[in-house]
């Protein structure tokens, strides 16, 4: 008996209307700009799914055909095709396709300059850049995937050759500069993202290093004593028996070190009961050895006679290997706790002792992907994901990933925002970083810091480092300031899971990713692929992290960053932004450089949530003024399939701005409602704006007095006290009788006295500034009777304060 996947629904056969033939070629209309493009001189083509394409039976778009024998063209609207038959099949001078979009014609071989790029396989030892693997999207307009020496799937889903021969099979993408047009098209072809556990989106601990039982244990309670919420804990690889006594190296492990861990189902129960979901490192490539555990029953399954010693050699192209491979070695483990499996797969891009032929040509990477993945959802109703390196095309099937060890360095978190933006553009949306960084370079609490501050804003939180002493990632490893500053960024992230979690929804359902690159929307303004350090962060907010230390002179971090048309609002201060615009922005540590469209509206956890990850009984509703708002706050058990029949909520959140009042709703919830709190308690906190006059608060359309609070140094008039069933629907309503609803007050003197403390500056000088701040306000250019005392730096900060 050999290993049986699941059953994967693949429908690889096009329709037979889309199918056009001419002598040695076949042409399939994908859709009206997706084009399936193949060439075989005996035309044997290829019927069966491929890595990266399993449906490609799609409803047939309009499109017309003229042919002869000598010439083929398909026109689809979108696209125009033409092929001179020939009996050497696609050649420069014999396929063109013109992208009516842009006016391009692509001619078969054409380099695609322009192209956005994708994702890479890892960043090990990486100390800043590194080059990208091609993607989906160009600025040219159009795209091609040579498919030609993919894999294909057999009738038992196990990956197999294709026939010997001179065979071309590519796909073009023809969208122009709809880019998510593009990705939406491929995801229908290659299947789309899954919906992840929601328990993911909260902060992870990983640290390689050799815990015992005891010491990991109480590092997960001194992260509950200092209020530093956590919703995974990762064992690496030292869980394991290391000093193995025979020729293995130790990386590859199935048993327990027991000296380090002698209780490992009470460790795995503990941690559960904290809350805690837990995965194990895995490096399989070195096979089982005698040391293991499981070694005899592995070699008798294997048919080796356990006395010989001789290792089970790894060999993941053999089915009856995989087998054994999930039944003796992993599928124990998940029956005593563990949650899922970190795939550290860094030995080697090719099996070089396997007996199958398909072993020659299969990345064992790409393929323990696809089987972890779906082993771990075996019984239909489990959610599965994998924690793995980028595999290659079709990879965004099985998040997450792990984008590997990079180096302690500015220049390495300077490249993740852009890295993992652009990694979209392949439709790989959640990727996984080391936060703080991996290895080796200088250990720098602000960078560490910063890094932590970015990982709130990136599509997985974990902080890993390597097996080093002088390396740390606890949040209090760096002095009480940074902690202090690091422990509210990782409460931050917890809060903010309800907006993650309604943006993975909406990533599995339109393949818009948490992190896209600012040209998804703007792709016909130059300044959207400037800008590679800010992202769109889901559909309310967009970020640009700082990524560089801050200036001696000033104290203060800068980053340039696009604003697009229309206003914005800093999410944390509330202070409003013209668009169109690039803005210089400036901050202290503690802050973050992320802002919210006009109208904008942000769900959080409240305060009282933060230690689990459920859907919270405290909501909370950032909302800012300028400009009509709605938001989908999603919900279900988060945790098992049971979404896919239906059981999951939607609740719908709008907002209606004038210049003089500002309405929230909170419809009632659409679906299923086991999975929501009975009650839950709801705070709206209105920012930028002015106290209001009048304040109505209903409540199913019954008037409610509600408790509300002014915050009038920041601007922030909160609404509270209000407690909804998940059938309710609420209105608040705040309004003034003249005027505008919008903050009026000037924020420039508080801005120019909270620089100045921060300078690098005579205690005096920073008094006399101060001093003539009226002045300074009605007119900038008297900044320069100070020129003498204020560095470059300075000045630059102080005439940017002092701008309106």
């Amino acid at each position: 008996m050999t290993y049986q996947l699941p059953s994967i629904p693949f429908q690889p056969l096009a329709d037979p209307a889309a199918v056009v033939r001419a002598p040695g070629v076949r042409f399939t209309v994908l859709t009206d700009r997706l084009l399936r493009l193949e060439y075989h001189p005996e035309e044997r083509f290829e019927e069966r799914p491929s890595q990266a394409f399993w449906f490609r039976r799609q409803p047939v778009p309009p499109f017309h055909v003229k042919q002869s024998d000598s010439l083929v063209e398909i026109d689809t609207g979108a696209l125009l095709l033409s092929y001179r038959v020939s009996p050497r099949g696609f050649r420069r001078e014999t396929l063109s396709i013109t992208v009516r979009a842009t006016g391009v014609t692509w001619r078969y071989g054409d380099w695609d300059h322009h192209n956005l790029r994708g994702t890479g396989r890892t960043l090990d030892g990486a100390d800043g850049a590194i080059p990208l693997e091609h993607g989906l999207l160009s600025r040219s307009g159009w795209a091609v995937v040579d498919d030609s020496d993919s894999l294909v799937f057999d009738e038992t889903g196990w990956l197999t050759l294709r026939p010997a021969g001179k065979a071309r099979d590519l796909y073009f993408f023809g969208y122009g500069h709809d880019y998510l047009a593009c990705l939406q098209d491929y995801f229908k072809v290659a299947g789309g993202v899954p919906l992840i556990p929601r328990w993911i989106l909260g902060n992870w601990w990983s640290r390689y290093w050799e815990y015992s039982q005891d010491e990991l244990q109480a590092l997960m309670l001194e992260f509950r004593r200092r209020e530093t919420p956590l919703s995974v804990c990762i064992i690496d690889m030292d869980w394991h028996i290391t000093q193995t006594g025979n020729e293995s190296s130790g990386w590859t492990g199935y048993t327990w070190n027991r000296q380090l861990f002698p209780d490992p189902p009470g460790l795995l129960r503990w941690l559960h009961e904290m809350g805690l979901r837990t995965a194990l490192n895995l490096h399989p490539a070195d096979g089982i050895w005698p040391h293991e555990a499981m070694y005899p029953e592995m070699a008798k399954r294997m048919g080796l006679d356990p006395a010989s010693g001789h290792p089970v050699r790894f060999d993941i192209a053999d089915p009856e290997f995989t087998r054994h491979y999930f039944e003796v070695l992993h599928h124990p483990y998940e029956a005593q706790g563990v949650d899922f499996w970190w795939m550290d797969w860094q030995q080697g891009a090719r099996l070089s002792e396997s007996r199958r032929a398909v072993a020659e040509t299969l990345d064992p990477l790409w393929w323990l992907n696809h089987l972890h993945f779906y082993d771990l959802g075996r019984d239909g109703s489990r959610r599965p994901f994998v924690f793995s390196r980028w595999g290659g095309l079709g990879n965004h099937r099985y998040p997450i990933g792990f984008s590997g060890d990079s180096v302690v360095s500015w220049k390495s978190l300077a490249f993740q925002p852009y890295f993992t933006a652009t990694a979209a553009n392949v439709g790989f949306g959640w990727w996984s970083h080391d936060i703080g960084g991996h290895m080796d370079g200088i250990e720098d609490p602000e960078l560490y810091l910063r890094w932590v501050q970015y990982g709130v804003f990136s599509p997985i939180l974990r902080l890993h480092c390597t097996k080093n002493p002088y390396q740390d990632r606890a949040p209090w490893a760096f002095g009480e300031e940074t902690f202090q500053l690091a422990r509210a960024a990782l409460r931050l992230r917890h809060a903010l899971i309800p907006y993650l979690y309604s943006m993975a929804w909406r990533f599995s359902q339109t393949a818009i990713p948490l992190c896209a690159p600012m040209y998804y929307e703007h792709p016909e303004d130059e300044n959207a692929y400037l800008c590679p350090n800010q992202y769109l962060f889901g559909d309310q907010l967009l970020a640009a992290p700082f990524v560089s230390p801050r200036s001696e002179e000033t104290g203060l971090s800068q980053a340039a960053v696009w604003l697009p048309a229309g206003e914005w609002y800093h999410f944390f201060s509330g202070e409003r932004f013209a668009g169109g615009r690039w803005v210089t922005v400036y901050g202290a540590l503690e802050d973050i450089p992320v802002f919210a469209r006009a109208g904008g509206i942000v769900p959080l956890a409240g305060e009282e949530s933060l230690a689990q990850t459920d859907p919270p009984r405290q909501l909370v509703l950032e909302l800012f003024p300028g400009g009509q708002g709605a938001f989908t706050l999603y919900e279900d058990d988060g945790v098992s399939r049971a979404y896919e029949q239906g059981a999951s909520s939607r609740i719908r959140i709008t907002q209606t701005w004038e210049e003089t009042r500002q309405v929230v709703r909170i419809e009632p919830a659409e679906g299923q409602t086991r999975h929501l709190p009975a009650a839950r308690s709801v705070e709206l906190r209105f920012r930028g704006i002015r106290q209001p006059e009048k304040i109505r608060v209903a409540i199913n359309g019954s008037a409610l007095s509600a408790e509300t609070t002014w915050n009038e140094p920041a601007s922030v008039f909160s609404v509270c006290g209000i407690t909804l069933a998940p059938s309710d629907l609420l209105e608040v309503e705040l309004s003034v009788t003249a005027g505008t609803l919008r903050e009026g007050r000037d924020r420039r003197p508080e801005r120019v006295r909270r620089y100045l403390r921060l300078f690098r500056l005579s205690s005096w000088v920073k008094k006399e500034i101060d001093a003539r701040l009226p002045e300074l306000l009605a007119n900038p250019n008297a900044l320069g009777a100070f020129a003498v005392h204020l560095t470059p730096a300075q000045r630059a900060a102080l005439e940017h304060a002092l701008q309106e």
